[in-house]
């Protein structure tokens, strides 16, 4: 049975009328088109799927649409401002923290919550917090790297705080 699900997707008010078992990782994709969203292992394992869900990294492939109803999600296409990219993003780009780029999403939403929690996090903080997200890539170095320079612009400074 369809239910109308109500809650704020990337800042703006939305609803939908779904089964609410139908998983987000999914809604997102198929029915909003965002597809940064990425399907990795479908267990919650890798981080792939990774969205913030009232500012918190939630692994999307996990929960039913219905466990939103009523919060803010937040996919990797929600973190622009107005054009501009976030910080993290921008870090990540000028890091080359990347290669194949399908992990990309969720690190980046992770660092994002963890930085909220924790803004001048140690590197080996930025390590632990980040050890929940799959890179197969190879990337790791230069993924610390950018979240420590996300770190320091955050918090206005020029990013080169924890070099």
């Amino acid at each position: 049975m369809e239910e109308t699900i109500r809650f704020k997707l990337n800042n703006k008010e939305t609803e939908l009328v779904t089964d609410p078992n139908q998983i987000l990782l999914w809604v997102l994709r198929d029915h909003f088109g965002l597809t940064g969203t990425k399907f990795g292992c479908g267990i919650g394992f890798c981080g792939a799927c990774t969205v913030l869900i009232d500012d918190e990294p939630v692994r999307s492939c996990m929960m039913p649409v219905s466990q939103v109803a009523g919060k803010s999600v937040v996919t990797i296409e929600g973190l622009e401002d107005d054009g501009r990219l976030h910080p993290m993003q921008q870090a990540f780009i000028d890091h080359d923290a990347l290669q194949c780029g399908y992990c990309t999403p969720g690190m980046i939403l992770t660092a994002v919550a963890m930085l909220k929690h924790n803004p001048s996090p140690t590197r080996e903080e930025i390590i632990e917090g980040l050890d929940e997200n799959l890179c197969r890539c190879g990337a790791h170095t230069r993924i610390i790297d950018a979240v420590e320079e996300a770190a320091g612009v955050i918090k206005g400074g020029t990013g080169n705080e924890n070099s």
